[in-house]
């Protein structure tokens, strides 16, 4: 399942943000830490396509990919060194896939700003120093335990992990993010189990006005090479108490086409290269989420993973294909592909496994 940690100074949305997305509700007074407890909750991924594939098969039931989103307590300056509650939470966000950073952008008087007044791109740095300074505290004791390690004897695996670890703790010590050091495929599977907050994908939540959010010529005040929403989370947070019809009516009277649960999802997987394959049939009909480039024996291991060393072969048919003529009539025009061991899962295929017993 896709997790996403959601962070940032307090007072700025993130809580709130939480609870539209979730649904779930959560203290979102308006003062620094009120949120004491990690917050977890997982969300139903939006997907069209899963309701016209299960009247196809007419499934007893739909089964939809998911996310899970971690919301931690407020960052302050000094985080890193136990300022405020935050460096008790860090651990929480460690092992997710990508992290979400609300940043606020609007002003109003009668929610405080923690640092005084709203600069988003103070903001950023300070939080992101913060996750800095962690991770260069974490490397530290990683590398004491990898050069203890190797003082019984170093085979050539173990001494590239330590020179990709001293390289990271290089960069984190001159203040630049994990995610600046240069390295190979081989080399970015030895840094996944650091667990560096630095290293994983960011998507930055602006916090910004009604009027801005609806601003197609809106400019992310963090500048090019940041991936930026401009959402205001008041506004989603008031459409959440909206039915369906009148959320539709209501995001289409101020201009905007999804929600913040939409785009934030469709930008989650867009930065972390996840598509969707799907399986339907007379029980159920569900979306399964997988990285891209995955062959059919990998996607078939995210159902179980005793499914990858059973694999024989995969059956194939495209959405498009599968709810135009079913899988029988796609079978008859020639739609359905049988594929091997180096299939590589396309976005939206419905796959049948088969596989040994």
């Amino acid at each position: 399942m896709l997790s996403v940690g959601i962070v940032g100074l307090p007072n700025v949305g993130k809580s709130t943000l939480f609870r539209t997305l979730t649904k779930k509700q959560v203290d979102c007074a308006n003062f620094p830490f009120c949120t004491i407890e990690p917050n977890v909750g997982v969300v139903e991924v939006p997907d069209y396509r899963l309701k016209p594939l299960s009247e196809k098969t007419k499934s007893e039931k739909i089964i939809s990919a998911a996310i899970e989103f971690v919301d931690i307590a407020g960052l302050v300056r000094g985080a890193s060194k136990g300022e405020g509650l935050g460096n008790k939470f860090l651990g929480n966000i460690r092992e997710v896939d990508a992290i979400c950073h609300v940043v606020r952008s609007f002003v109003n008087e009668n929610v405080v700003h923690v640092e005084g007044g709203v600069d988003p791109v103070r903001d950023v740095e300070t939080i992101e120093l913060e996750l800095a300074l962690a991770d260069l505290e974490s490397m530290e004791r990683q590398i004491d335990r990898q050069k203890t390690k190797m003082k019984s004897g170093a085979d050539k695996e173990e001494k590239k992990r330590l020179d990709l670890m001293e390289r990271i703790y290089a960069a984190l010590a001159q203040g630049k993010l994990a995610t600046s050091v240069e390295m190979t495929d081989e080399e970015r599977a030895m840094a996944k189990p650091l667990f560096l907050l630095t290293g994983k994908p960011v998507i930055y939540i602006i916090n910004v006005s009604e009027k801005d959010a609806a601003d197609p010529n809106w400019v992310s005040p963090l500048g090019e090479g940041r991936i930026s929403l401009p959402i205001c989370i008041q506004l989603e947070s008031d459409l959440v108490e909206l039915s369906e019809e009148e959320r539709t009516e209501y995001l289409e009277a101020v201009g905007l086409k999804q929600t913040a649960l939409d785009r934030l999802i469709r930008t989650a997987f867009e930065t972390l290269d996840l598509i969707t394959y799907f399986t339907s049939g007379e029980k159920e009909t569900r979306a399964w989420q997988i990285s891209r480039g995955f062959k059919a024996p990998q996607a078939a291991a995210v159902i179980h993973t005793d499914f990858e060393k059973a694999f024989i072969r995969a059956e194939v048919i495209s959405y498009e294909d599968y709810v135009t003529l079913g899988r029988v009539g796609a079978r008859e025009a020639g739609r359905e592909r049988i594929e091997g061991k180096e299939y590589v899962v396309r976005d939206g295929d419905v796959c049948y496994f088969r596989l040994s017993s």
